[in-house]
């Protein structure tokens, strides 16, 4: 649950807080916090991310968080902290990504076409529809959806965003402010709403994947389908979210 991402600080002595710790005492006080989510990301990364390249490239988010933290700005430590440890490791990832380009290409093909379909009809694009406006078959569709669904083009802080720029951006701005606060607030209650008007089963899906960490193995044991197909549904459901939320993007 949503609950497991939380990191509640209890150690510190009374009257003494984040903003008050000198900056190494903080790093050491919250390397835990770096294990903890490397390990959560690293079970839905591609096998060849290692855990190890996912903890040094936190540390090294840590002690930035550590550097810019002011209590003022309202967020706790562990809170702020997790943001940019969560960020510097997806930057890891990203520099290392193995998706070749055509993968990247056809993503965004598949997100027009649906976007595209739902704006003519106002009815949600069936994957018989996308696949002809593409001029694919059926089971190519689905294999590119599963690619689209196994590659990093789709953590929630991009799924908006034609080029990377999405709120995660923000949380590794070394002078975040109230306008990127604002941006992501925006962004959330977006993707939020767009989440709610997915099909049921597309909504099932994420919920179990993202809300109770859930596999896709485990996710197919509770709705009695196999794995593969779980894997896409959640690609359906992820360039769905991406066509919707480009809507957004352009609407703003």
């Amino acid at each position: 649950m949503r609950a497991r991402q939380q990191y509640a600080d209890t150690t510190h002595s009374p009257g003494v807080g984040p903003a008050d710790m000198p900056q190494d005492e903080l790093v050491l006080k919250h390397a835990d916090l770096v294990k903890r989510i490397a390990y959560h990301l690293v079970s839905r990364m591609p096998p060849n991310v290692e855990v190890d390249d996912l903890i040094q490239a936190g540390m090294i988010g840590l002690l930035d968080a550590a550097r810019h933290y002011t209590a003022s700005k309202g967020a706790n430590f562990e809170t702020y902290a997790g943001i940019r440890i969560r960020g510097a490791m997806l930057d890891e990832v990203r520099k290392s990504d193995w998706t070749p380009r055509s993968v990247h290409r056809t993503v965004r093909e598949m997100s027009e076409v649906v976007r595209r379909i739902e704006n003519e009809t106002g009815h949600e694009a069936r994957a018989t529809d996308v696949a002809a406006a593409l001029g694919v078959s059926i089971e190519d569709y689905y294999r590119s959806i599963a690619d689209a669904a196994s590659c990093r083009l789709f953590s929630f802080d991009q799924v908006g965003s034609s080029d990377d720029d999405g709120p995660a951006s923000h949380a590794r701005d070394d002078r975040p402010g109230p306008a990127d606060d604002l941006e992501e607030e925006d962004f959330r209650k977006a993707l939020a709403g767009a989440v709610e008007g997915l099909p049921e089963r597309e909504k099932l899906v994420l919920s179990l994947y993202y809300d109770d960490e859930l596999n896709l193995r485990e996710i197919g044991a509770v709705l009695d389908v196999s794995e593969s197909r779980v894997c896409q549904i959640h690609g359906q459901a992820l360039v769905r979210l991406r066509a919707r939320m480009e809507d957004w993007r352009q609407g703003r």
